[in-house]
């Protein structure tokens, strides 16, 4: 059997930057060369894209950057259907099967660099642009979910520059203190703080804007932190559910990709009847906003049973200690095999 060109691509202008070479890492890893020929393509953090032919274990420490690269881009015409390498020697043209876009975060999980792909006619791992947009904005994931039927935390939205005078009102009135605010288009928990009285709000409304122009507040639900596993495109299926006991107050950014000190049940503590519930939840919410491929479903579950859906992350890390592989090699599924399956998906599609 001929082996497919895979073009993996990581980095991006993002504040996930470094993640995303560990998660890249971790792919280019456990891809089987024998069925692949890899093409890596790294974006700086200044948005430049090389492609990269020396040692894949500098990916993860960020030297890779050093060389060997050379200049490339993604062509969006479909006559290339894959990238050109932009050489001294003129422009080669290398045709691309599939690409596995390894980005997490702004210009990469937004439907930005999707787009590119849907453009260039070439199949890639993971949503399309606009189920990609839909679950990065988390304001319209709020919106789409809630008309589905799918239960989240009370919520407000408020942009920069047009906070309305009776805000702190709304928020005291609908929400009630403690309430979470986050930028509405980050992840992994940048930006993201806890406020428990107006000052709080106030300092926590500046942070969330600097990542943002616009910030969604949330009411604070007491539960568990639950994930779910969801990977397909029609026949998507959903992974046993990981409960997470957080190393600090809520599971941020140090929490999910630094610290090893979180506690991690596979699969979670909750009663049959309960997670039933929640991995049906979680596909039922991943075909509602048009997942394709692969997304990490994360949850609340009260004391009383109740399944609340926080978010949907679309390209979930591949860390270490990141939750999305963990899930599926409980279920019998290593990253090797996962890997398969995603690239099978994206042909599919």
């Amino acid at each position: 059997m001929d082996r497919k060109n895979i073009a993996v691509v990581f980095g991006g202008v993002s504040s996930e930057h470094s993640i995303s070479l560990m998660s890249a890492a971790t792919f280019i890893e456990n891809l089987d060369q024998s069925k692949y020929h890899l093409y890596l393509i790294g974006i700086t953090e200044k948005g430049n894209f090389l492609y990269y032919t020396g040692d894949p274990s500098k990916i993860r420490t960020g030297e890779w950057e050093q060389g060997p690269v050379c200049d490339c881009v993604i062509s969006p015409s479909r006559q290339h259907h894959g990238m050109l390498l932009l050489k001294e020697s003129g422009c080669e043209i290398v045709p691309v099967d599939c690409i596995i876009p390894v980005l997490h975060g702004k210009n990469g999980e937004d439907g930005t660099i999707q787009g590119l792909f849907q453009l260039a006619g070439i199949p890639f791992v993971g949503c399309d642009a606009i189920s990609s947009a839909m679950c990065m904005d988390k304001q319209i994931t709020h919106i789409v979910l809630e008309h589905a039927g799918v239960k989240m935390a009370k919520w407000l939205s408020v942009r920069q520059g047009e906070i309305p005078g009776d805000f702190v009102q709304q928020v005291e009135t609908k929400l009630g203190y403690p309430v979470f605010v986050k930028p509405a288009n980050a992840g992994s928990s940048y930006g993201v703080s806890k406020a428990s009285n107006q000052t709080e709000l106030a300092d926590s409304l500046k942070l969330a804007f600097e990542y943002d122009k616009k910030v969604i507040v949330e009411e604070t639900i007491v539960g568990r932190e639950v994930e779910c596993a969801v990977l397909g495109n029609a026949d998507a299926a959903a992974s046993a559910a990981g409960e997470i006991e957080p190393a600090n107050g809520f599971y941020d950014f140090e929490a999910k990709y630094v610290s090893a000190d979180s506690l991690l049940h596979i699969p979670a503590r909750l009663k049959p009847e309960v997670a039933e519930r929640l991995r049906s939840t979680a596909v039922k919410a991943y075909r509602a906003i048009g997942c394709e491929g692969l997304s990490r479903v994360d949850f609340f579950v009260t004391v009383d049973g109740q399944v609340i859906l926080n978010e949907i992350n679309t390209l979930p890390g591949f860390t270490s200690i990141s939750m999305y592989p963990k899930l599926w090699a409980h279920g019998g599924v290593p990253i090797p095999q996962l890997l398969d399956r995603l690239i099978a998906y994206a042909l599919e599609r």
